[in-house]
């Protein structure tokens, strides 16, 4: 699991990824990249993450990734990412494609629902919490509310 401050240097990633994982006999190698899209009038996405919890939730998953004989990677962006440039993208490498291909949809899943990331727009230059696109969090007391 890996956090930049802005947006995401998608190629540099995924060359160092490749690199970790060349020799390693893996036979798939199946990525996601999310993309800020232009819409509603913003300027940006922003991202507060509370990292304790962001690593637990990880290595749950590296748990499973491991158990199916597969790895899975992450990047995410902390702050603003302006629109067209990348605030996320993951990973699954395994022996086979079927294993990659079932766990990266589970795992995009997963991450939307149950990460502990805060979305904001960037409109006029400000943040706004993004409620109407956010998941509350099981347990999450007041950080699941509406803020």
């Amino acid at each position: 699991m890996e956090l930049y401050q802005g947006d995401l240097p998608v190629k540099e990633i995924f060359s160092k990824w490749l690199d970790e994982h060349q020799t390693s006999n893996y036979g798939a190698f199946v990525p996601f990249v999310g993309i800020i899209r232009d819409e509603d009038g913003i300027e940006a996405l922003s991202f507060d993450i509370y990292e304790p919890i962001l690593q637990s939730w990880f290595d749950k998953w590296q748990k499973k990734a491991k158990e199916r004989g597969a790895v899975i990677k992450m990047a995410h962006a902390v702050g603003d990412v302006p629109l067209h440039t990348t605030s996320y993208m993951s990973a699954i490498f395994s022996p086979k494609r079927r294993v990659a291909l079932e766990m990266i949809d589970e795992f995009v899943e997963d991450f939307k629902a149950n990460a502990p990331i805060w979305k904001y727009d960037v409109i006029n230059g400000k943040r706004v919490y993004a409620q109407d696109r956010s998941t509350p969090m099981s347990g999450s007391g007041l950080l699941g509310e509406s803020l």
